[in-house]
């Protein structure tokens, strides 16, 4: 049984930075791949970012590339999704979610746990 527990939203002006921790309890995070998601306004959960559980292999949706990057502290137990030039479109209640396995995957139907959400706001 794996809780995660998000962390770090708020609300931002366009051009802002945020940075999203996801705290996991039990001494096993580090077989887990985890994954951000997130989910906006009138729209569907949609995949943002993941890692392997080692953290050598990461994905990320191409409407964040090269403007979010996930890490991750086996030692800590923590997830992080640091977002750089924020822009209104990524106004969204954002999930971490963890599952079992080497491999993360941008189906939100194969994580297995999940965060309660934190608020991302971006003014414009």
């Amino acid at each position: 049984q794996v809780q995660l527990v998000e962390s770090g939203g708020g609300l931002v002006q366009a051009g802002g930075s945020l940075r999203l921790s996801c705290a996991a309890s039990g001494r096993t995070f580090s077989s887990y791949a985890m994954g951000w998601f997130r989910q906006g306004p009138g729209k569907e959960r949609e995949f943002v970012a993941a890692m392997s559980r080692s953290g050598g292999n990461t994905g990320y949706a191409d409407s964040v590339k090269g403007r979010f990057t996930i890490s991750r502290d086996n030692a800590k137990n923590t997830v992080y999704l640091q977002m750089n030039s924020l822009k209104p479109e990524d106004t969204a209640v954002y999930y971490c979610a963890a599952r079992f396995g080497s491999s993360w995957y941008r189906e939100a139907s194969t994580y297995n746990y999940w965060g309660q959400g934190t608020q991302v706001t971006v003014s414009s």
